[in-house]
């Protein structure tokens, strides 16, 4: 058995050593304090007489009982709660299918969506003007002029939108503005008199910090749950922008777009999804930062639309294969794969290979804090960015452009009609293109497997070199395996874009 930490204490600890055995016989220990040599029945009177003396106090007893009452969160309930609505929306089912059948079926709410199942608008039903889907959510008033934040999820292509209040009211919404890559809503409620409202945190939760969850689950309305902070900066795979709260507060489905409060009644984030098996809370739930959701319902709020920076660059984490292949200490940074045609990145000077390790003098971790920075920056700011290039670092002024609203489509490379030749070392066969050599199989006990290489993907470079062959890829791994390289790096066109992959030389006949 493992020896216990020295803060720790075990049952052992508690044995009594051999010379303690008789409490006649030895001074007697308790919370560091050496009692006399005392009779047991003298013990024993001590004990009933503290314990007589107890019960005749009863200011002691009223104050024993004050310190062991668990903290509560009745007042900071009281204080937020009337702020909380239950959002419900009301949209045409023929609608909502035509327009769902034109979004491109890898969008980022249709990845979510099908990841965590967090649409809210799932339930139909019949009317006389046909099918009508309905669907509810939860929502906060961020002012008293009726402005409230909520998923954007739950109010997508809504036509109607209702919120409830707390006192029972209900009052038509109309949609401000929306925001899919932060998955946020901002809606107005008018003609309702002053509202009461909740403000955001000034400062981010930590870790273990308490935290409660205020919404409308399962429709049940004004539901308050209580947890702590189990993580932050988690990425869900939900968008380029992940950068959620975990929490365990029990938060299901109907909380979507509800707030999460620290334990003064500040926002601290915006419930948005679950991970589960049955669809009800496991005590793994994710919110959108406070900080996040303020920048955005700022721009939703003046402009109806959020404008992010871009430097567009395709961009790819730096493995420890990568970073080998590179030449680097560690594995910092984000590695350019390829910078688009015109963009702010390549008009810069920045090049394919380049990893990008600071932005205006702090350093980056890897590609999602990258794309995080840069879109919190107003398009048209300038923006340092410091790069290694082939061992050196360099910086360069970048002009940011506006995100644009769809991202380009790859078209796969289209295979040629001879065999491919055989590259055995990686376990791949390629043939000629005009751009290089494209994939014309893979084995799947390869290396090239083991890295992602897929039939279609065309190696425009390999170790720098361009290759224009199978026998200009065969020598040029002969070439990098007698200097002594430990992998080769190659640049890959696939269907998802240019990136790097570093094939390893090591151990590989």
């Amino acid at each position: 058995m493992a020896e216990a930490p020295a803060h720790m204490t075990t049952a052992r600890n508690h044995e009594r050593p051999a010379e303690y055995a008789s409490i006649d016989e030895r001074p007697v220990r308790r919370a560091g304090v050496v009692m006399p040599r005392i009779g047991t029945v003298a013990v024993t009177s001590l004990v009933l007489l503290i314990g007589a003396n107890l019960v005749s106090r009863p200011d002691w007893s009223s104050q024993a009982q004050i310190k062991t009452k668990p903290i509560g969160f009745a007042e900071v309930v009281d204080k937020v709660k009337p702020a909380v609505v239950s959002v419900r929306v009301k949209i045409d089912a023929g609608k909502r299918s035509k327009e769902s059948s034109t979004r491109p079926k890898d969008s980022l709410l249709d990845q979510f969506s099908r990841r965590f199942g967090q649409s809210e608008q799932s339930a139909a039903k019949s009317s006389s003007h046909g099918r009508v889907l309905t669907g509810q959510g939860s929502g906060f008033f961020i002012s008293s002029d009726g402005y409230a934040v909520t998923n954007f999820h739950v109010v997508e292509k809504a036509d109607n939108v209702e919120v409830s209040l707390d006192d029972g009211r209900v009052f038509t919404a109309k949609v401000i503005g929306t925001d899919e890559r932060s998955d946020i809503a901002l809606v107005k409620v008018d003609g309702a008199g002053r509202l009461p409202f909740v403000t955001f945190a000034d400062d981010a939760p930590r870790i273990g910090d308490w935290v409660i969850a205020v919404g409308n689950p399962f429709g049940l309305g004004g539901t308050v749950t209580a947890g702590i902070v189990s993580a932050r900066g988690r990425d869900i795979g939900a968008g380029p922008y992940d950068d959620f709260l975990q929490i365990d507060a029990a938060v299901n489905r109907g909380n979507s777009g509800g707030p999460t409060f620290d334990t003064d009644g500040n926002v601290v984030g915006v419930n948005t999804a679950i991970v589960s098996p049955t669809g009800s809370s496991v005590g793994i739930a994710f919110a959108i930062p406070g900080a996040t959701v303020k920048a955005v319902v700022t721009q939703l709020r003046d402009t109806g639309k959020v404008s992010r920076g871009w430097i567009g660059a395709h961009l790819q984490e730096v493995t420890a294969d990568l970073a080998e292949g590179l030449g680097l200490n560690g594995t910092r940074g984000a590695l350019v794969a390829e910078p688009q045609p015109g963009a702010p990145a390549a008009k810069s000077g920045i090049e394919s290979g380049d990893v990008i390790v600071s932005i205006n003098g702090k350093e980056v971790r890897d590609s999602r804090e990258v794309v995080r920075n840069i879109s919190t920056l107003p398009p048209g700011t300038t923006a340092t960015i410091g790069v290694i290039r082939n061992g050196e670092e360099k910086s360069f002024d970048i002009t940011l452009g506006n995100l644009p609203e769809q991202r380009e489509a790859n078209a796969a490379a289209e295979l040629p009609r001879q065999k491919g030749a055989s590259v055995p070392r990686f376990g791949v066969s390629v043939a000629p293109v005009a751009a290089g050599v494209v994939v014309t199989s893979v084995d799947p006990d390869g290396p090239a497997a083991d890295q992602g290489l897929a039939t279609g993907d065309v190696i425009l470079q390999a170790d720098g070199k361009k290759i224009v062959g199978a026998a200009d890829l065969r020598n040029t791994i002969e070439a990098a395996q007698k200097a002594g390289k430990r992998a080769v790096l190659m640049r890959v066109k696939s269907a998802d874009g240019i990136k790097f992959v570093a094939l390893p030389l090591v151990g590989r006949g």
